[in-house]
């Protein structure tokens, strides 16, 4: 917390909008527009899932639909997918960022347009752990096949492509702003519309698609995902200190990389040339089989010492749940990474010394 949240939340008590809309909720969405320069585009709601969800309401996504997914990602960039009705298709991540593959993608699309005879319905590309995707060469795919994209952003408020803001290159972006990102509103999340117009559709399916009259009629399915005025009180203190929150995470990010510079089988995920600016959410690192050590090995030596770690995700393409969705990939760079890679504690709070304390037990379990 930065301190100021407290004030906004008992605003929200004292002039009694302690619902879903209200001050704190226009407010945070005007700040958040300011922010990633799309003002009056912002819509805050329950959740970055409800997010996604609503941008795939918004381009028509439907049941029998597909829609491709970058397969290296949390389950909810593509749990939406589902709950449309539609089928989720994976594409496999490029080395560079660890995101969607561009090439892969523009083969993804053409193999169902034969296996199918239709394009699917839309793209969703992720930023992971914060690093910007190639989001010039997707749009370019994207674009050829003119399908539209809805940007996957929730790891990446702050981030930038050349000097664009994350969340912004797509038809629509979705946040998070769930209690581990970069700024929270305990559990949140925002959708970037394309226009205002589009913005006012997305506030109406959020509160139930209740149509305008003097009694409740709905002519279309409705959803209750619109934030509390309570919760985006918290968010309007959060955005006081966001910048110093993205700028803390690349500190930590800098620390890692020089304390670790010297360890051998260890490398830390850098962007990949100047035009990329992560937050670095999480900084990650990536453990070379030679070493002798899985990363779980060390993940639980750390967890011994009282340094949680995690592994990195488990490509959805090897998810149980979704065993049997097509899958489109390019040496299987994702599962590489996910038998090779950790996530090390990088939350804005941690001082230091607690990174210098984390990169000595690494540097202890790899001797």
């Amino acid at each position: 917390m930065g301190g100021n949240e407290q004030h906004w939340v008992n605003e929200a008590f004292r002039s009694g909008w302690v619902v879903p809309l209200g001050p704190n909720v226009d407010e945070f969405e005007r700040l958040l527009g300011e922010y990633i320069n799309a003002p009056g585009r912002v819509v805050a709601l329950s959740a970055g899932t409800a997010a996604l969800h609503l941008g795939l309401v918004m381009l028509g996504v439907e049941k029998g639909d597909e829609v491709v997914c970058q397969s290296f990602t949390f389950s909810a960039s593509a749990n939406p997918i589902c709950y449309q009705g539609a089928s989720p298709v994976f594409v496999g991540s490029e080395k560079d960022t660890w995101n969607m593959d561009p090439e892969a993608l523009n083969r993804c699309i053409a193999d169902r347009v034969r296996a199918t005879g239709r394009k699917p319905k839309a793209i969703v590309p992720v930023h992971l752990y914060g690093l910007p995707a190639k989001m010039n060469e997707i749009l370019a795919v994207a674009d050829k096949w003119q399908i539209p994209v809805l940007e996957d952003a929730a790891e990446a408020l702050g981030s930038e492509l050349d000097g664009k803001r994350c969340g912004t290159f797509g038809q629509y972006g979705a946040l998070s702003f769930n209690g581990n990102k970069i700024i929270t509103t305990s559990g949140g999340g925002a959708l970037v519309c394309p226009d205002a117009e589009a913005a006012v559709r997305v506030k109406f399916y959020a509160t139930q698609a209740r149509e305008n009259r003097p009694y409740y009629y709905h002519e279309v399915i409705g959803y209750n995902y619109r934030m509390s005025n309570v919760c985006a009180g918290v968010g309007v203190g959060q955005m006081d200190v966001l910048q110093e929150h993205v700028d803390r995470r690349r500190a930590i990010h800098a620390l890692y990389t020089e304390l670790l510079a010297e360890v051998p089988g260890v490398e830390v995920k850098q962007n990949p040339t100047p035009a990329f600016d992560s937050n670095f959410w999480l900084s990650t690192i990536v453990i070379d089989p030679a070493t002798g050590h899985t990363p779980d090995e060390v993940r639980l030596a750390l967890a011994a010492l009282d340094i949680e770690t995690r592994l990195l995700w488990r490509p959805m393409h090897m998810q149980p749940v979704f065993a049997d969705a097509p899958y489109y990939g390019a040496g299987d760079v994702e599962r590489e990474l996910f038998e090779r890679g950790l996530c090390l504690p990088s939350g804005s709070i941690l001082d230091d010394s607690d990174i210098e304390r984390t990169a000595a037990a690494i540097k202890g379990v790899l001797a």
